[in-house]
This record gives structure tokens, C-alpha cells and sequence, in this order.
């Protein structure tokens, strides 16, 4: 697997990640043979350095450092929460054109992973701007209802809990599609069935931070992930309006 790389220096690179690649070995995913650490590793030729996560399902930016000082200064700004990142979801429903989602999240703990970690730690802040970009009614009753509605939607974390987006939208009666965890089984299965859609509809596109040894503002974006590209084309959206949100 050949990866995008959207920007490179000789101390940061980032690439846009497709869904499903780990970032590195899970204990959880023991059978897995493909990671982005050690695919980057080999296509630049030298060792790099995850400063983030992002989830296996999710796709879009992921920033690595060339060097362990640089790794640290950049998870600095990652820990103190300086990194502004912009993400895009499809989400069930028509969601209201704007909103704040201020919904604290406990931990969520892997059980293999963390099962020496405390288990009853309380609630931390976690807040999600969301902006709508578009909304969708399709002519195929899912549930109860004689249409499929669904979303596009920007999303902006201003805190870092794990799955936070996930949880945070399925929080509002609004599930990101193709979500096997905080999703709607029904409409995961529809959007497989009607339009070969076998993802999560989630992917980090652009994000803000500050360069480790310039110091200027850097901004990384990606191209909007392929398939969530093909399904709002095939919902209509005409090439003027993707290119707008490919800009986004």
C-alpha cells in the first residue's frame, strides 16, 4: 500500500490515512500485518514518529515527527489541546443547522488493553462544535419512517476524549453512518446494501498547528475520503459543491 503524503519536511510528514489502517500494533487486532507507522516507515525511508491517534475506522490527516524531540514537541501541543482540527461526518437525520454538544465522556477502556487501568474514573469535559453542510432525504424506508435522512456535517472537537465525535453525535440522536459501535445497525446495513458503503463516515480533514521548529501555523488538509466522495455523488451533489467541501 502506497500512502498520500500531504505535506513532508525533514521534521514533520503527514499523510491522509485511509480508513481501516491502524496506526501501529493493537493488542487488539493481533492478526493485522499492515500499520501506517511501519507503510510510512518504508516508503520515506526512516523512522517516524505517531504524535496522535486516530481511530482504525477514521480517515483523513495524521501527523508524524522525524525525530523523537520533534515527537515530543508536537504531543505538547496535542496534550495542551493548541490543535485545531476540522473533521467531516455523515450522520443519520437532519441535524439542526448548528449547535454546541457539551457532554461529558468517561474513559472508555479496550479490555484487553486496559485492564490494569482504573475502572470507575469520573466524567472528563468533552465539547464538539457542529456545523451542517447538507441534508439528504432518500426515498427508501429504513425504520419507521417512509425516507432515509441523513446529513453532512463539519465537526469540530475542542477536547480530545477518546471517540468523542462518535459518542458525541450519537449523544444527539444523530450517529455518524457506517458507526459498527454508536451507530444504527439498520441504516449501516442500508447504506451497505443500496451503495456499497462499508465504512465509517468520518475522516479528519484539516488541521491547524504549529510548526515545532518554525513556529509559523501549519495547515494540513487532505482530499476528502474516496468513498464518502462516491456516496455524495450518488446522493446528487453536484462537482461545485464537492470541490467546495473538498476545500473545506
Amino acid at each position: 500500500m502506497q500512502l498520500s503524503i500531504i505535506y513532508q519536511d525533514e521534521h514533520v510528514v503527514a499523510i491522509n490515512k485511509p480508513s481501516g489502517l491502524l496506526v501501529h500494533r493493537s493488542m487488539l487486532d493481533k492478526h493485522e500485518t499492515q500499520f501506517a507507522v511501519q507503510l510510512l516507515r518504508d516508503q520515506i525511508g526512516q523512522h517516524v514518529f505517531p504524535v496522535h491517534r486516530l481511530d482504525r475506522p477514521t480517515s483523513g490527516v495524521l501527523v508524524f515527527a522525524l525525530s523523537a524531540d520533534i515527537a515530543r514537541k508536537l504531543g505538547e501541543q496535542f496534550a495542551s489541546q493548541l490543535i485545531h482540527k476540522t473533521y467531516l461526518a455523515i450522520v443519520r437525520g437532519h441535524i439542526k443547522d448548528e449547535g454546541v454538544i457539551d457532554y461529558g465522556l468517561k474513559e472508555k477502556l479496550d479490555k484487553i488493553a486496559d485492564k490494569m487501568a482504573k475502572q470507575d474514573k469520573p466524567a472528563k469535559e468533552a465539547v464538539t462544535l457542529f456545523n451542517r453542510l447538507h441534508k439528504f432525504e432518500l426515498p427508501f424506508a429504513v425504520s419507521k419512517y417512509a425516507s432515509a435522512r441523513y446529513s453532512l456535517v463539519q465537526l469540530t472537537p475542542k477536547t480530545g476524549r477518546k471517540h468523542q465525535l462518535r459518542r458525541h453525535l450519537a449523544h444527539i440522536n444523530h450517529p455518524i453512518v457506517g458507526d459498527t459501535a454508536h451507530g444504527d445497525g439498520k441504516h449501516n446495513v442500508f447504506l451497505r446494501q443500496q451503495f456499497n458503503f462499508k465504512q465509517l463516515a468520518l475522516t479528519c480533514k484539516s488541521m491547524h498547528l504549529k510548526h515545532p521548529v518554525s513556529e509559523e501555523t501549519l495547515v494540513l488538509s487532505c482530499e476528502l475520503d474516496r468513498n464518502i466522495y462516491d456516496l455524495l455523488e450518488k446522493w446528487q451533489v453536484n462537482h461545485h459543491q464537492l470541490k467546495t467541501i473538498n476545500n473545506l
